[in-house]
């Protein structure tokens, strides 16, 4: 599937003017809190800024099919239509469940008569005051906003996952005897497909270690597939 014009303009005007100072919680629960600003369209220094807040649980690796209401609470069908475009297209082909929640009834907006940038800034300005490490300020689409969130939030993951794999791996490792030992190797391998499709460095290890469990023929088709999307 090819992305709509206008949500395919919504991701790639998307711009973080704050980053959360924190990546996403590994084994708790993290609230983020956006401020999405936007300029009304055909509209001269009309802008609106929304805030509101995501809800983070705790994450579990899945395949894409897994990838489903949770993830999307809340969000409506544009924001589903790039989720299903970035499936379709192996950019999210194994990914941190992060359950995330999104709560419209908490999300507040107001008009401000100024331009994006000056409003933006203040916002920014006011929301590092406040030294909250988990809050962002971006800029995006107005009438496909939803879309701009779900662009920040999806990057969010993927900058926020490596520091994640690492602590589930090390939770694997280091589970009782009691624990089912294939389960744990097949947890090893999914958080190294998630490592090397960010890294492809990584792509060697991973491919010595699918050799290591004698599970190479299991996952020769993906990790093929991923060897070509990192050229």
């Amino acid at each position: 599937m090819a992305l709509r014009d206008d949500i395919q303009y919504a991701v790639n005007t998307m711009r973080v003017i704050l980053e959360p100072r924190q990546t996403l919680e590994t084994f708790g629960t993290t609230t983020i809190r956006y401020h999405l600003v936007s300029e009304l369209m055909d509209e001269v220094n009309q802008v609106r800024v929304r805030a509101g807040r995501v809800f983070s649980e705790r994450p579990q690796i899945i395949t894409p099919s897994g990838i489903g209401e949770e993830l999307l609470e809340g969000f409506g069908e544009d924001a589903r239509e790039y989720i299903d475009f970035l499936k379709d297209h192996g950019e999210m082909v194994r990914v941190l469940k992060y359950g995330l929640r999104f709560r419209k009834d908490e999300a507040a907006e107001e008009l401000v008569h100024e331009s994006i940038e000056t409003v933006a800034d203040r916002v920014k300005e006011n929301v590092d005051k406040n030294g909250d490490a988990l809050a962002a300020v971006v800029i995006g689409a107005d009438e496909l906003w939803e879309v701009s969130l779900l662009k920040f939030l999806v990057d969010y993951i993927q900058r926020s996952a490596p520091s994640n794999i690492h602590d589930l791996m090390q939770r694997s490792h280091g589970e009782s005897s009691e624990t089912d030992p294939s389960k744990t190797v097949h947890e090893e391998i999914e958080a190294e497909f998630i490592a090397a499709g960010t890294d492809a460095r990584r792509i060697n290890d991973l491919g010595e270690k699918l050799q290591k469990y004698g599970l190479f023929e299991s996952y020769e088709d993906r990790f093929y597939k991923l060897l070509r999307n990192s050229d």
